[in-house]
């Protein structure tokens, strides 16, 4: 198992994303999303596969304890309200 410490370090060392990167890869997934919605395609349909690309994304650039913080720190913004709280709002690049 990886220290807290280990799992830190890890997540600090990662490059930094580039606020273009991010502006550009979450306009670029809202019109996916939009388009899906104009074409009737079901949220939860477009939700898992959302899901599914990001931790397939996600398992090719990090290590599996890195992720598993990560996706630590979703369940944790959804049992305390955090994410209810946000709804509507933009959440790209807040994993």
């Amino acid at each position: 198992m990886t220290s807290t410490t280990d799992l830190e370090a890890t997540m600090t060392s990662t490059p930094d994303i580039p606020d273009r990167d991010l502006s550009f890869a979450g306009s670029v997934v809202d019109k996916a999303i939009e388009h899906m919605m104009s074409k009737q395609i079901n949220s939860i349909a477009i939700a898992s596969a959302l899901l599914g690309g990001a931790m397939g994304m996600l398992t090719r650039a990090l290590p599996d304890d890195v992720v598993v913080q990560i996706l630590t720190n979703a369940i944790e913004s959804v049992e305390s309200g955090d994410m209810r709280r946000n709804a509507g709002r933009d959440h790209a690049g807040e994993a």
